[in-house]
This record gives structure tokens, sequence and C-alpha cells, in this order.
């Protein structure tokens, strides 16, 4: 199971009708191309990527390897095989700053980078969310992007949080064609970020 022939832009949206972090992945068409669900009171992150909202088969497993921590690597393996992807692993102190990830893959080689686009838009989010009433509004105007580049220095994925309440909205765009695993690595990647970060604020 891999996710790949997908039709771009992807969709995804949180639920705020559940305690849990959980969101929808659609594409283009509204069709389902998975359901997120972050298990709740657990020390270490643990997230499970099912087929849909039924949850009626589990696709993904994402575990952090320790406690919650700013060094925390974050593992993706495939539920019915298995199966390895690689991880995710956050840049340290450099992320209270501007937000940064490394993507490995199932050796342990650095395949991708995800970076924050512009860091003074979470400075400015982190700011203004604190005023009472304005700080409701954040959300429709202080809206952070993602790149995702290569090794080779490409483009190939762009993640932004849409204009919506509660940062409650991303959408993904692919800029290049990449091989099927890789699509694969990355989504898987891209999803725990945004767990992460919508945390962070």
């Amino acid at each position: 199971m891999v996710l790949n022939h997908l039709n771009y832009p992807l969709d995804f949206k949180f639920k705020i009708t559940t305690l849990a972090s959980d969101f929808n992945i659609t594409d283009r068409n509204g069709n389902y191309v998975a359901y997120v669900r972050q298990k709740m009171f657990k020390l270490k992150e643990d997230v499970i990527v099912f087929n849909d909202e039924s949850k009626s088969k589990e696709l993904f497993r994402i575990r952090a390897n320790q406690w919650i921590d700013f060094n925390a690597s974050y593992s993706m393996n495939e539920i019915a095989t298995g199966k390895s992807f690689g991880r995710l692993a956050r840049k340290g102190m450099r992320s209270l700053w501007k937000s940064s990830y490394d993507v490995l893959d199932m050796n342990d080689q650095a395949k991708f980078r995800i970076q924050e686009d512009n860091a003074w838009v979470k400075f400015f989010d982190g700011m203004v969310g604190e005023i009472p009433v304005i700080g409701l509004f954040t959300g429709y105007f202080l809206n952070p992007s993602y790149t995702v580049t290569g090794t080779d220095g490409k483009e190939y994925f762009r993640l932004k949080k849409m204009p919506s309440f509660f940062g409650r909205r991303f959408q993904l765009d692919r800029m290049i064609d990449i091989d099927d695993e890789d699509e694969s690595l990355v989504i898987l990647s891209l999803l725990m970020m945004v767990l992460l970060e919508r945390a962070r604020g």
C-alpha cells in the first residue's frame, strides 16, 4: 500500500468535534485518501493512518522514537507488511525559530528536507494569537507554508495552511513528479509534521 497516483492538491482538514487530533485527507475531487488519528494520552506520539473515516482498515503507523522533546524522530511503517518507509527527524533547537525537518529513507539516508518558508508568520501568529478576540482570527491572515526540497535541490511539494478558524485546514500541492516510494514517504512525513506544528500553535 502506497500513497501515490493522487489527484493534487490534497486537502488536510481537521475535525473540531473530537478531542483527538483527527483529520481527513481528500483529493481535488473530494475522494478520500486517508483518515489520520493521533492516539491520546500517550507519552510518545502514536499516529494511525486509516483508509477513511470509517477506520475499517489501518494503513500506516507513525511512532516517536522517544519521549516528546526537540530531537524526537518519527518512524513510518506500513501496518499490513511491517515495511519501513523511513522516518521524520525534527531539527532540534532551530525549530524554535524556523521549522525544519529531515526526511530519511528506510536506510536512514537523508532524502528530503521540509522547511518553513517564512519564520515571521509563525512569530506574529504566536504574538497576535494571545490577544483576546483578535487572536481567534489569526487563522484567516497568518498562514505559514512549507516547502519539501530534495537532496538534488529541487522543490517537490508545498504545503500551505489555508484561511480557516482554529487552523483546521491545510493544502498540499505537488510541484514536480516524484518516485512512488518517495511520494509515500513525503506524504507520511508531512501529515506527522502538520500534527506537530499545529500542536505548537
